[in-house]
């Protein structure tokens, strides 16, 4: 099917991801999710098993009261924008993750770090579905394969093992399949969506806490799209 301008995904442009992006990093303690970080939440959730709704994801990005209604207005609508904008770009093969920048001795470099954060989150928000069928089907794994190596390479998850640091063609080569990977993981869920004896044994154990082990990442530079 041909895809018309006017179904062009309504995605947030450069001044509204600038306007986002300053808002975070004011309100931003340690830990906090930046944008790149919320972007990467909400690519999890979009191609999910199961549909989580603001009031569960919000108190993950925004922590402090809005200063006045206007502002809460327009923080909220360019979440929502940045929400819908992520499973509509996908559906014509859009979707881009948003990058940090983090300062090296030779400059500032892409870094996925962030993304990955946040992507890691918001499987936490479902964490006993995901990791059930992660245990239990290892196609689910293989798919997540390029954004699993990525988020040991940047340290936000741990492997049973010890990998090798990633070299930049391999980190560039992860980086370019994070949108297949998303359209893939999402026509799973899709194919093979949660059973009832996965939500009953998920409803019968404990929820699960939200610690996020280990210390804050820390992060610096600005969203690049």
């Amino acid at each position: 099917m041909n895809t018309t301008k006017t179904d062009w995904p309504s995605s947030l442009d450069d001044n509204e991801l600038d306007e986002l992006d300053r808002y975070l990093r004011a309100h931003a303690d340690d830990g906090h999710l930046l944008l790149d970080g919320v972007h990467g939440l909400l690519s999890a959730l979009a191609v999910g098993p199961l549909q989580v709704l603001p009031d569960e994801w919000l108190p993950e990005v925004l922590h402090d009261p809005f200063s006045d209604e206007d502002e809460g207005n327009r923080v909220l609508a360019l979440l929502a924008k940045l929400n819908d904008s992520i499973s509509a770009e996908l559906d014509v093969d859009a979707y881009e993750p948003i990058l940090g920048e983090v300062d090296t001795e030779t400059g500032p470099v892409l870094s996925a770090a962030g993304w990955c954060e946040g992507f890691s989150r918001g499987i936490d928000l479902r964490a006993q579905l995901w990791e059930k069928r992660l245990a239990d089907d290892p196609q689910l794994m293989e798919l997540l394969g390029p954004v699993m190596a990525l988020a040991v390479d940047e340290g936000v998850l741990t492997a049973d093992t010890d990998f090798d640091k990633l070299s930049d063609e391999e980190y560039d080569e992860c980086l370019a399949q994070v949108s297949a990977v998303l359209a893939a993981v999402a026509q799973y869920w899709d194919e093979h969506p949660a059973t009832e004896a996965e939500l009953d044994a998920i409803a019968q154990a404990p929820a699960a806490g939200d610690d996020h082990d280990g210390p804050p990442r820390q992060r610096s530079g600005h969203w690049v799209h």
